[in-house]
């Protein structure tokens, strides 16, 4: 019996996650779909390996030590990666995010024991927005440490260091397209970054909700919006210096009708309970592959898991109430 590999750290557990082939799309679809299984990092998302990146850095640059405290803003899955690793280093941390999100990740910043300040969900040119909160709280800290993921390049780096290597290595460079969505820009830069510079022939598209600018930032440099969405932590209407890393050929939007459909056709076909990210990228996925050959390869980022939004996307009155109720299990909301 093979024994298990030992990680000397929590931080040393991140990364490293697997490939998941989902069958019932790839035979539907007759192209092959491969989703990068973030949700199994230790603390259940893709954003762990931005705040490990974060951390580290900021380390070596004697910017976070000994009683230091981190603060950042976000939607939640970034605040909950640097609690548990703040923890484990034995910093403080306050984390500001705003009251749109679900309440399943309030709930673990708790428990986790993060300082954990909700403010109103306003617009980015609003001084209340979370991200200019946390900022001036970082600046009127003793010891605070800001560590701005938007902005940091330690996100977007790590990508590059870790997540475009092992895609590359797992598909043993045979892919036709990489599809993931983008909220700081640091998954998809990194990632999309490292996979041209190996094959430039690879496609790389912006998956993007409505109520984002990325999609006509990639169409057409503007930063245009339509409509809104229920989706957390992706999409933005800038450009953040994480994302200014990213090399996109395309983008292409998916409505939140769409996004609630692939994330209940993937618990009942594939046994995967995935968050409303995640299932946005594998609708994009789905999308892009068909327009490409039959037999090829398009590999998607599964964020983190369903657990985190049970009163929302899985939640039958909730949809109802927000007229999203799922009505087919064929894949011809695609």
């Amino acid at each position: 019996m093979k024994a298990f590999e030992s990680a000397p750290d929590l931080f040393a557990a991140i990364g490293n996650t697997p490939l998941i082939r989902l069958p019932k799309l790839s035979a539907a679809i007759e192209r092959t779909i491969l989703g990068k299984a973030e949700f199994l990092n230790p603390g259940g998302s893709v954003k762990d390996r931005a705040a490990k990146f974060i951390i580290e850095d900021a380390e070596r640059r004697g910017a976070l030590a000994a009683g230091s405290t981190i603060v950042e803003g976000t939607a939640g899955n970034t605040g909950i990666a640097l609690a548990m690793l703040g923890n484990a280093r034995g910093y403080r941390t306050i984390i500001v995010t705003p009251d749109d999100q679900s309440q399943e990740k309030f709930d673990l910043l708790h428990a986790l024991g993060a300082d954990v300040r909700i403010v109103p969900a306003v617009p980015y040119a609003d001084p209340q927005n979370y991200y200019h909160v946390a900022r001036g709280i970082a600046q009127s800290t003793l010891g605070g440490f800001w560590a701005d993921q938007f902005n940091n390049p330690a996100n977007a780096q790590g990508h590059y260091a870790t997540t475009g290597p092992e895609i590359w290595k797992a598909c043993d460079g045979e892919i036709d397209a990489f599809v993931a969505s983008a909220g700081t820009g640091g998954t998809f830069g990194g990632v999309s970054s490292y996979l041209k510079e190996r094959d430039a022939r690879i496609r790389t598209v912006v998956a993007d909700p409505l109520g984002s600018s990325l999609y006509c930032y990639v169409k057409d440099e503007t930063l245009e919006t339509t409509g809104d969405s229920i989706a957390e932590g992706i999409g933005i209407k800038r450009i953040t210096e994480n994302f200014r890393m990213a090399v996109a050929d395309d983008a292409v939007r998916i409505d939140d009708a769409t996004m609630v459909e692939m994330a209940h056709y993937l618990v009942h076909h594939e046994g995967l309970l995935l968050g409303g990210s995640a299932a946005l990228n594998v609708a994009a996925a789905a999308r892009i592959a068909r327009t490409l050959p039959k037999g090829s390869t398009v590999v998607t980022v599964l964020c983190d898991g369903g657990g985190r939004y049970l009163s929302r996307l899985y939640d039958a009155r909730w949809l109802a109430a927000h007229g999203l109720t799922p009505r087919s299990d064929d894949l011809t909301f695609l």
